[in-house]
């Protein structure tokens, strides 16, 4: 998990499945890798959409606060 985590944190772009699997350092069953990233999109952590995946979670506090504190238009 921890593997995919970075993978994707460090992909600038979208990216599709088989890129993620070619950019892992070992190996991944294709079952497993959409059980993670299941995971992942359910937890709110990343988008999953047609045209690839991409990193969403910004745990930064600074953030956290900006939207607490913004008003809704």
């Amino acid at each position: 998990m921890l593997m995919i985590e970075k993978a994707l944190r460090e992909a600038d772009t979208m990216i599709d499945r088989e890129e993620l699997k070619r950019r892992l350092p070992v190996k991944i069953m294709h079952q497993t890798l959409n059980l993670i990233l299941s995971y992942f999109e359910g937890r709110g952590m990343i988008v999953d959409s047609h045209k690839g995946i991409l990193w969403i979670y910004n745990p930064s506090p600074k953030l956290k606060k900006a939207i607490e504190n913004a008003r809704e238009i």
